[in-house]
């Protein structure tokens, strides 16, 4: 009995402070706060774009096409005189809610079945894991090509698609750290008190999976951005005359022999953002192993 008072009373702490010591090493990297830093502030700029930007996004100029930066136009006009500023601003809110649409797909369909497989195991585990092996052995961008032609081309469409493909790769993270959770001995310790299903996976399992499941939602949205741009310069995500990264990248290519500087905004905004996100999936995932470590 004062075993299993004490492996409670362990885990409890666990659970109460793990959270903190993460975040607690992740204040401490500077490279992790620069990131988050420069994440929030894309955030705010999507954001900002809904209310304001300087110029209407869809009025256009013809007569100053294809500019290059003005004190007018601050970083020139497109194909057809639109302000690239302030289609830069829209477009970004526009694949940052792409890519949340995405992962959050990923997310109730890969991390709730892992959960589930990882939890009860058996029939349950085998099929679910077989339908993952399926899903990570297609060429991704085919299956998206593949599903946004069978739905017709939209961006709802198409961040479907991402969604499926990055749902394997939370059900493989949650269900093995669901399993590695269960067969703790402070988990036993709760079933043996009376503790549930639910109730061990509310206390025990779900606080646990947060730091890992963070990392990979860090890499997903990178993934889903990359994915949206590349569809988008296929003509298969957004369509005109809703801005995104990718067709603004695609409308930049168009025009590259007449003036190359079109395509270099969208193309910065998409490179800086994957490089932030990886950047900071890398600190986060250090700060959560540099834990275990001093734990062990």
């Amino acid at each position: 009995m004062t075993t299993t008072v004490t492996n409670a009373k362990s885990a409890k702490t666990l659970f109460s402070y793990t959270p903190g010591r993460t975040m607690k090493r992740l204040l401490q990297d500077r490279l992790g706060m620069f990131c988050l830093v420069g994440l929030m502030f894309f955030v705010f700029i999507g954001v900002l774009a809904q209310f304001w930007t300087p110029k209407d996004p869809s009025a256009q100029d013809l007569l100053n096409r294809l500019e290059s930066p003005s004190a007018e136009y601050w970083l020139g006009t497109d194909a057809v005189g639109r302000d690239i500023l302030s289609r830069l601003m829209v477009a970004t809110g526009v694949d940052l809610a792409a890519a949340a649409l995405a992962v959050g797909i990923g997310i109730v369909a890969g991390a709730s079945l892992g959960l589930m497989a990882g939890y009860f195991g058996g029939a349950l585990d085998s099929f679910t894991s077989r339908v993952s092996d399926v899903l990570m052995s297609l060429p991704p961008l085919l299956f998206a090509v593949a599903i946004v032609g069978a739905l017709g081309p939209s961006l709802t469409n198409a961040m479907i698609a991402i969604g499926v493909l990055l749902a394997p790769r939370f059900f493989r993270l949650v269900r093995v750290s669901t399993r590695e959770i269960i067969s703790e001995d402070y988990v036993e310790a709760a079933r043996s008190g009376g503790a549930g299903p639910i109730r061990i996976v509310a206390r025990h399992v779900a606080p646990n999976i947060v730091s890992p499941l963070l990392i990979q939602i860090s890499f997903g949205a990178s993934v889903a951005i990359v994915a949206e741009s590349g569809l988008s310069f296929l003509g298969l995500g957004v369509q005109p005359p809703t801005a995104s990264w990718g067709s603004m990248v695609k409308e930049g290519f168009d025009n590259l022999a007449i003036n190359g500087w079109t395509i270099i905004p969208s193309s910065v905004m998409i490179v800086v953002s994957i490089l932030l996100l990886s950047l900071f999936g890398d600190s986060l995932r250090d700060a959560v192993g540099s834990q275990g470590g001093s734990k062990a």
